[in-house]
């Protein structure tokens, strides 16, 4: 994620693909099939997680880290 970013809420996920929180769908870029799984499965995870730290970088306060998949 990063400060001040557009909506609707997202983050970037390594592949500089961009990722709704909402839905686990990609935004912009694109995600290879095993990764774009991966994600999905984590953004079901964490959903709550991300909307928070989302809401956090819209008033410039530091992020929670998330944990990784397991």
């Amino acid at each position: 994620m990063y400060y001040d970013d557009h909506a609707p809420p997202h983050f970037h996920a390594r592949y500089e693909a961009q990722v709704l929180i909402s839905s686990g769908d990609v935004l912009h870029g694109r995600l290879p099939r095993r990764a774009l799984s991966l994600v999905e499965e984590w953004v079901e995870l964490h959903r709550s997680e991300l909307e928070e730290n989302w809401r956090l970088s819209q008033i410039e306060e530091p992020l929670a880290t998330i944990d990784p998949l397991p």
